[in-house]
């Protein structure tokens, strides 16, 4: 019997569920003074032309988050499109990907880096999109040091 030395390639954990916005303000004061979430951190776009405001629980910043997505030239959605997706950590995308596309799951946007890097820090995230059998989308963010759960 040998010990697995390679990270399990599936998802560890939840991170966080993106909405869309159209006031940006208007959504931050519902989420933070109606249900007490705290504003974790925020990334600005320019170039891409938005902002992700993502929030959570002070005590508890470990655990998923609600990230707030404006899209700045966006003046409103229709019903359905205030959703977008559900974020899930893993060590390895291209690997969980791989994985992923021999059981049959579609893949919708191969491993890479994002097209866009945030100004705060200009690093740009390995991402992929796989759907669920609904057709919701699931992003799969590369983080390294995410220890798998059994």
């Amino acid at each position: 019997m040998t010990l697995q030395t390679q990270p399990v390639a599936h998802p560890a954990r939840i991170l966080y569920s993106m909405l869309r916005v159209s006031d940006l303000e208007k959504s931050l004061a519902f989420y933070q003074d109606a249900l007490g979430l705290t504003e974790i951190y925020r990334e600005t776009f320019t170039e891409g032309r938005f902002t992700l405001v993502f929030l959570g629980y002070e005590d508890r910043p470990q655990d998923a988050m609600i990230e707030l997505t404006y899209n700045w030239d966006e003046a409103g959605y229709t019903h359905g499109s205030g959703f977008g997706h559900i974020a899930l950590g893993v060590a390895d995308v291209t690997a969980a990907c791989e994985r992923l596309a021999r059981i049959g799951v579609p893949i919708i946007r191969p491993a890479g880096p994002m097209k866009f890097a945030p100004d705060e820090t200009s690093h740009r995230e390995v991402i992929a999109f796989v759907t669920d059998p609904d057709g919701y989308r699931i992003e799969l963010i590369e983080v390294p040091d995410m220890t798998p759960k059994h």
